[in-house]
């Protein structure tokens, strides 16, 4: 069974960020600059844990995984369009 998850980072190095973004851009929805979801079942989020931990430096990059809740709700507010596809959207 798939889960959805909110993949952020920060990346120090220009050619670590844009590694980890192409690797990414083949994992999931690209959001914001260095937002990603992921539909991932267990098995895949942990390879692409590994994977991600071999491209980034440990003291100097930070890379945060959030899962998402069940509901599949996203709250937006300003110009955010880019939502995976099924997500449903709430306006406040």
């Amino acid at each position: 069974m798939k889960a959805d998850y909110l993949v952020c980072y920060d990346i120090a190095d220009p050619r670590r960020l844009g590694r980890v973004y192409k690797f990414m851009a083949g994992k999931g929805k690209h959001l914001q600059y260095s937002v990603f979801h992921c539909s991932l079942t267990w098995q895949e989020l942990q390879i692409m844990k590994e994977k991600l931990n071999a491209l980034i430096e440990e003291d100097e990059d930070d890379i945060r995984i959030y899962p998402l809740p069940a509901s599949g709700k996203v709250f937006t507010m300003g110009c955010g369009d880019r939502l995976p596809e099924g997500v449903e959207i709430f306006m406040e």
